[in-house]
């Protein structure tokens, strides 16, 4: 049974699980409380630093908006680093420094994709602390962004921004392990700044993708034409998103859905009817060892109204002045 069955429906194994999440929110409460109080520890560091994260399990477009927040941020005369936790990486020691040509094996899909296209120092490890402080001893930044880790209260944050699927939003609106949420939904009110993707109410700034042209997984050579038969991977947090894009393009799709984070095989990714198979972009970071002509990634980039960079110039002079 796909666990979205049960957190996006009203499916009756979310209501046995009720007592359950009441007992992860009062968790999730009582720890919030440790951090306000001093209780636990809460490393700060001497520069702002700004958490994109979510609420809920699953992908919400975080990678797209950390890349555009760097981008915008060096517009306005920042010097912008990242740090992330290196989500499915499986180096022997950390903290560790990401290049694009880094080993997706050893530091996580997302950074990698981040050091090709944010182009600033990066920096992965579980406890962010420790990412912080490499940089801070070996990089010329003056403010960081954290790649997910809203829920990660060892690191003081002076900005949170939020970022939320406009489509699934909060599903069940109830928290693990009975729905999706990481926190109650009463959290984001305590949250700076909220971001939808494919949406957008009141306080909420809409998030856009402008699909980019096809590329070679190989050489990152553009695509001409392709057939109107594919294969689709994706190994991201909502592969149906994905594929929806792919559909409104007109392809027909032989789809192939993998968990979060996947670490692919040959296997995998290769069929033997010689259509083109086309993945995320994350994918490719991972795929490019073992992928053929054949394999093309579909390039995104976020795109945010200017009334979203207005307000988070005002959010970081505010906490300048605090």
């Amino acid at each position: 049974m796909k666990i979205d069955k049960i957190w996006y429906t009203n499916h009756p194994l979310s209501f046995a699980l009720i007592p359950l999440s009441w007992v992860f929110c009062a968790i999730v409460a009582l720890r919030r409380l440790a951090y306000k109080y001093r209780l636990l520890k809460s490393y700060h560091p001497p520069i702002p630093i700004i958490i994109v994260g979510n609420i809920t399990v699953g992908g919400t477009g975080k990678t797209p908006l950390v890349i555009w927040l760097v981008q915008f941020l060096k517009k306005q005369g920042f010097k912008p680093a990242i740090i992330s936790r290196g989500y499915g990486g499986r180096a022997q020691s950390w903290p560790q420094s990401v290049y694009p040509d880094s080993d997706p094996e050893l530091v996580g899909d997302e950074p990698i994709l981040l050091a090709r296209q944010a182009g600033c120092p990066i920096v992965v490890a579980p406890r962010r602390s420790q990412a912080v402080q490499r940089l801070l001893k070996n990089e010329d930044c003056n403010i960081i962004i954290s790649d997910d880790g809203l829920q990660h209260y060892a690191l003081h944050r002076d900005i949170e921004i939020a970022v939320i699927d406009g489509i699934r939003r909060y599903g069940n609106q109830r928290c693990l392990p009975a729905g999706p949420l990481r926190e109650p939904i009463k959290r984001l009110e305590k949250i700076d700044l909220i971001v939808i993707k494919d949406g957008g109410l009141q306080d909420e700034f809409c998030m856009q993708y402008d699909i980019k042209t096809l590329r070679r997984v190989v050489d990152d050579t553009i695509s001409q034409s392709l057939s109107s038969t594919v294969h689709a991977i994706a190994g991201i947090g909502h592969p149906a998103r994905f594929f929806s894009t792919l559909r409104y393009y007109g392809l027909k799709l032989h789809c192939h859905e993998f968990p979060d984070h996947y670490h692919y095989k040959q296997s995998d990714i290769h069929f033997d009817d010689g259509l083109p198979v086309i993945m995320t972009e994350k994918d490719a970071v991972k795929c490019r060892q073992i992928a053929s002509p054949q394999h093309w990634y579909l390039p995104i980039e976020a795109n945010l109204p200017s009334s979203f960079g207005e307000r988070l110039l005002r959010e970081i002079e505010s906490n300048k002045e605090e």
